[in-house]
């Protein structure tokens, strides 16, 4: 039975660690959301996105996630007309960033929840296996 509740908390726990590293790109994201190239025509920095992979543990069987990759969002960039930036190409337009801070804030929110899910998981496999200890005292 403890061995079942162990095996709960190691399936929480790589479900955070995917949140984690899913916030600490959309971080990456948000903080690069005004990254404008300064070589003329250049493109600005792309947006990444995390994809999940479900794997099957070797040693308990159990199904677990892990980050399949980072990937680049390939939509489209919006121009802008600026003919004195730097950036601008030929026809004075520059290429702006194809991130949507409303849409990295609600991925935020998703990961976080996400994140919270797995810890109150985690909390709970814990406790049950204490309280199973605890009875076969």
């Amino acid at each position: 039975m403890a061995g079942n509740l162990s095996i709960s908390a190691d399936i929480a726990n790589s479900g955070m660690k995917v949140q984690a590293q899913r916030l600490k790109v959309i971080a990456q994201n948000m903080a690069n959301a005004d990254s404008i190239s300064a070589e003329p025509g250049g493109d600005p920095y792309r947006r990444q996105v995390v994809t999940f992979q479900n794997y099957v543990d070797q040693e308990t069987g159990a199904e677990m996630v892990k980050v399949g990759k980072v990937t680049h969002d390939m939509s489209p960039f919006e121009k802008k007309y600026d003919p004195n930036h730097p950036g601008a190409d030929a026809q004075g337009y520059v290429k702006l960033p194809n991130v949507n801070t409303l849409v990295e804030m609600m991925d935020m929110k998703e990961a976080q929840r996400a994140y919270d899910a797995n810890m109150n998981m985690m909390k709970t496999a814990r406790q049950m296996n204490s309280g199973v200890l605890d009875i076969l005292k």
